[in-house]
This record gives C-alpha cells, structure tokens and sequence, in this order.
C-alpha cells in the first residue's frame, strides 16, 4: 500500500541519518507555513511530534511559522500542545460567513477564533521551558505605507506590489519588510545576518504583543483588516506573513541540529505571490539540514474532493457549512495516518523512499 507520507531530505540531514538514524534530540527547528486551511492537514503530525516525540529529548527547539503556521507552532508551545492542537482544529473548522462580507467582519470572526485557540492563556507560550516561538508578519512600506484602511489605496499599493514581484522579490522588498516577533529568551541569531533583499526588524514578544502578532500574521490583505501598531514594534499596517515568507525559505543550515518540517507540499515556495512561479522554488544550501515529511500523491487521491482543505472551499460550499465542516473533519482525522507512518519511518528511517532537495 502506499505510504501516506512522502520525504524529502538536504544533502547533510540525509548523511547525519544514515549515521545516527533520526534522533529527537537532534531536531532544532520546526518551521510552519502558511496556508490556510491546508495546515489543518498536518493535525495529526502536529498532535503526535509536540504530545509524544520531541518530549523524549527535552532541549531548546526554535518553532517559527507564518499565518496559519504560526497559530500551529503556537499551540505546539502550550503545556498541553494536544488539546491545543485539537482547539485549534476545532475552531478552525467551525468559521462561517455570510454570503457577502467585508473585511471588517471577516477580522472580528478570526480574532474571534485565536482567542477560542489562546483559552486566556498564551502567557504559557512565553514561558514554555523549550519551546522558543517566532512569528512572521510582513509590515507595509513604500506602497503599502499608511494605507489605513482606505481600501481603494489598499488595492492600489498591493498590484503595485505584485507586479513589482513577478519582476524580482527584490522588488517587492520595497513594499514590505519582515518583521519577526521571537520569544525574549531567544536572539533568533539565526536569521539576523542578511539572506535575502528584505530588511528584517526583531522584536520580543510579550504579553501585550503575542495576540496582535498572531493576528497580524494571519491577516490576508483585502480579505482581513491590517493589524496596526503593534507593542513594541516599529510602527504602521502588518499583514499575513505568507506574503514574504510563504512556505519559510530561511537560511536553516546555520544550524548545527537538523530541520523537521511538517508541511503540505513537497516543495519550499519562498512568497506568497511566488505561487506561480515553480522557477523562484527553494533548491539552494538552506535547506542542507532539512527533513521535510509532506502528503503523497495517494493520500490525498483519498480525501474528500481528492485534495486538500483549502480556502477556495468557502466558495466551493457555500452557505453549507455543514458540507464543509464534515469534509475538512474527515480530512483532519486522516492525518492520524500521516502521523503513524512518520512515527515508523523515524523508528526505522528507509532512505530509500526519501527524495534528496
């Protein structure tokens, strides 16, 4: 039968498993992307990797995620990352809208949602005792500066950005800066020397930024509100992190530990608006540490509609929201199947069904 998952493995990750197999106490980062819906994909992996393996190596672990891959590595810092996790399905799952709705209401019902998933507890995320939290928003400049809710300005400053993009992500850093909020315990060194055209601030986080960080990294231009003036951060209109760091192209390999990535796909696109482009794909020397476990082609022939949840299915269902809900519920249940075949393959590591970068 064929496996749920596939792999995928950076030239280093792959020698040091062939030597010492796949060791929780080797794993140093777990990065997230954004995605939407299609995280939800991963619920399993999520509840299994933070509620079982990774606590048989306690160490200091770097979770970073944008949008919806920061909510995840959030939930993986509460004390009980399983309820978490499950909180965070269960909320996620049970969003409806109206058939016409603007942004205004769309940000009150996602904000809504994160404090369902934070349960007045997210101070536990900053004080979890290895888990070290990081979460990218993209902050306006240039274009994208001093919008301020005038949707017409809005518009205008993101198809300036997107076609400044389909010339050079060069470009479309003179729309936008990376704005990474990291737990206080941690100087995120890592990512401070230079790696790509997009100047990057770093700000603690703390009690009266964590929630507006969260928001902000998952806040989709046009369909969601900017988050504004964040605590402690430089000032102005924050956005989705997807739009920079989509799938999280980082530069891993200053780590000396290795990358376990859950993702949703089996590539690294770099932005949001890279999408199109299979050219802008990652296959540089950042990921020579990595493991990436994705779905195979097979598991998802087997979900509802054969692919995964995605946001196109708000459309796709309607006003049945009971149609959607059963669908991304059973969706999320067959990831309980991902997450057994990766608990066998990291027992007994089979470098022959891993594909190297």
């Amino acid at each position: 039968m064929d496996s749920p998952i596939s792999i995928r493995l950076g030239q280093r990750a792959r020698q040091r498993i062939e030597r010492e197999g796949v060791q929780a106490a080797d794993i140093a980062i777990i990065p997230a992307a954004a995605g939407g819906p299609k995280g939800l994909i991963l619920n399993g992996i999520d509840q299994w990797l933070f509620g079982e393996w990774l606590k048989q190596a306690p160490r200091p672990r770097r979770l970073i995620g944008a949008s919806i891959g920061a909510w995840r590595m959030a939930a993986s810092a509460f004390r009980d990352p399983v309820a978490a996790h499950q909180r965070l399905a269960q909320y996620y799952v049970q969003q409806t809208y109206p058939a016409k709705v603007d942004a205004a209401y769309v940000s009150r019902t996602v904000s809504g949602l994160l404090d369902s998933v934070l349960d007045g507890r997210g101070a536990e995320m900053l004080a979890h005792p290895d888990m070290l939290l990081s979460v990218i928003a993209a902050r306006g400049i240039g274009p994208l500066a001093g919008t301020r809710g005038r949707r017409w300005r809005e518009m205008a400053g993101f198809l300036r950005a997107a076609a400044g993009n389909a010339v050079s992500r060069r470009r479309l850093a003179g729309a936008m800066e990376r704005v990474v909020f990291h737990d206080a315990r941690d100087d995120a060194a890592w990512l401070r020397g230079g790696f790509d055209a997009f100047t990057s601030h770093f700000v603690g986080l703390n009690e009266q930024n964590l929630r507006a960080a969260l928001l902000a990294s998952g806040s989709i231009p046009l369909l969601l509100q900017a988050v504004r003036d964040i605590h402690g951060a430089p000032p102005g209109d924050y956005w989705d992190g997807g739009l920079i760091d989509y799938h999280l192209h980082l530069p891993y390999q200053r780590d000396a530990g290795l990358v376990l990535y859950p993702h949703f796909t089996d590539h690294i696109v770099p932005g949001w608006l890279d999408k199109s482009m299979p050219w802008r794909r990652a296959r540089d020397n950042a990921l020579d540490n990595v493991i990436l476990v994705s779905p195979s082609p097979a598991f998802v022939a087997r979900l509802p509609n054969r692919k995964l949840p995605d946001r196109n299915d708000f459309g796709h269902y309607g006003q049945d929201h009971g149609a959607r809900m059963r669908d991304w519920r059973n969706a999320i249940g067959e990831s309980q199947r991902m997450a057994d075949a990766l608990a066998q393959w990291v027992d007994k590591p089979d470098l022959r069904v891993a594909r190297l970068f």
